[in-house]
């Protein structure tokens, strides 16, 4: 079952700030679904064929084709930022430091 160290762990790599009341309603959440999952770990699974999937799948592959390329001064045109020289200019998506 899960512990206090445990479930803080849980919270901070889900960015969580839990108050002490759901702290303890995860705390109890997280030990009956563990429960549950002993319970089926008990089970007798020796005559029963393993399932990878519920449904049959099946990869449709094509062939990769180069298509119709848009011209730069379209694309550019569409681009929320452009530079002079033709370069798209995007948000920073990642913070230095």
């Amino acid at each position: 079952m899960i512990d206090a160290a445990q479930l803080d762990h849980l919270a901070q790599l889900a960015r969580l700030h839990l108050t002490p009341e759901e702290r303890a309603a995860m705390h109890s959440d997280l030990n009956r679904m563990l429960g549950y999952f002993e319970q089926l770990g008990e089970l007798d699974t020796s005559g029963v064929e393993e399932m990878q999937r519920p449904v049959n799948l099946v990869n449709v592959l094509r062939d990769d084709v180069p298509g119709e390329v848009l011209p730069q001064s379209v694309v550019t045109a569409l681009a929320p930022d452009s530079l002079p020289d033709g370069h798209i200019r995007v948000p920073r998506t990642v913070e230095a430091g």
